[in-house]
């Protein structure tokens, strides 16, 4: 730690601002993990972090002669934690189906709403097709 200023006060005592790097790395860390669900290395900085990407889709019926229509959709993509775990469980019984319990974390929507979309077909006939579109994305545990 390096001093920053140093003062000397009229009262003969000497004032010593220290700068300490690591007390602010970890508040940095800190502030980040209360705005990113538990995740230090992944703050609202980081441009790979989850989060909702848009795109345009084309739907078209698959069998019937309909009119296309484009829509914007939403996906969930980027990184969690990097951190994986693998626990080993303890059972009573001489046979162990699942030995470990794994622990991961995914990025996936955290809420959606459904919307629909109506194609105009030969013969004045109408098909609607329904999609979830992606308000929110989260890291959340992987099944």
């Amino acid at each position: 730690m390096k001093p920053f200023i140093s003062v000397a006060p009229p009262s003969g005592l000497l004032l010593v601002l220290m700068c300490c790097p690591l007390l602010g790395w970890v508040q940095s860390a800190s502030s980040n993990m209360a705005s990113d669900n538990g995740h230090p290395h992944l703050g609202d900085s980081d441009p790979q972090r989850c989060m909702r990407h848009h795109f345009v889709e084309t739907i078209t019926h698959p069998i019937y002669k309909c009119n296309s229509k484009m829509v914007l959709l939403a996906r969930c993509e980027g990184h969690c934690s990097h951190i994986t775990r693998s626990d080993p469980l303890i059972s009573f019984s001489s046979v162990l189906k699942q030995p470990f319990k794994s622990t991961c974390s995914c990025c996936r929507p955290h809420t959606s709403k459904l919307k629909a979309v109506r194609l105009r077909c030969s013969g004045g006939t109408r098909i609607t097709a329904t999609y979830r579109y992606i308000l929110a994305c989260n890291c959340e545990e992987c099944s």
